[in-house]
């Protein structure tokens, strides 16, 4: 059962190794790797969160306002770009096993496709995030983005 405080492994400064594929759903394997830190606080207790993810190799940082609904028992995961200053529609879904998966559709290139977040392999010193799109409602996905996240700061 997913609940608010699911994102405290999240909190702190971290260190992000990042892999991104530079042309999804074309059939290119083409990917670029840059580093980026990310810091984040807990808010409302552990059912809320933010983190700013800073990438100055590329020029931009980014920002996740994470909020936990307790009624749907439901994560909505929302992004925003210092390139666009528009929050992203939420990715919602839920940890289940030590992994959250979370879902969204959108438009990508013109079409419609499905988003799908995993967090995994969550200790108190790494995580991975996953980012991949089907353009086929969720039947074949295509993973674009991959972080590896290791803790700065020592564990208290």
């Amino acid at each position: 059962m997913s609940g608010a405080g699911d994102f405290d492994f999240l909190v702190g400064s971290w260190d992000v190794a990042n892999r991104r594929r530079k042309h999804p759903l074309t059939g290119s394997d083409d990917w670029d790797e840059f580093p980026s830190t990310s810091e984040c606080r807990s808010l409302f207790g552990g059912a809320a969160n933010l983190d700013e993810f800073s990438v100055p190799a590329r020029g931009f940082s980014g920002l996740t306002l994470r909020l936990f609904d307790p009624d749907r028992e439901e994560w909505s995961l929302h992004w925003a770009s210092s390139r666009d200053g528009r929050l992203q529609p939420p990715v919602t879904g839920r940890f289940a096993g030590g992994t959250g998966t979370f879902y969204s559709r959108e438009t990508y290139n013109g079409a419609d496709i499905t988003v799908r977040f995993i967090w995994s392999g969550i200790t108190a010193r790494s995580a991975r995030w996953e980012q991949a799109f089907s353009p086929d409602g969720g039947n074949t996905w295509e993973t674009n983005w991959i972080m590896e996240f290791t803790r700065r700061e020592p564990v208290a």
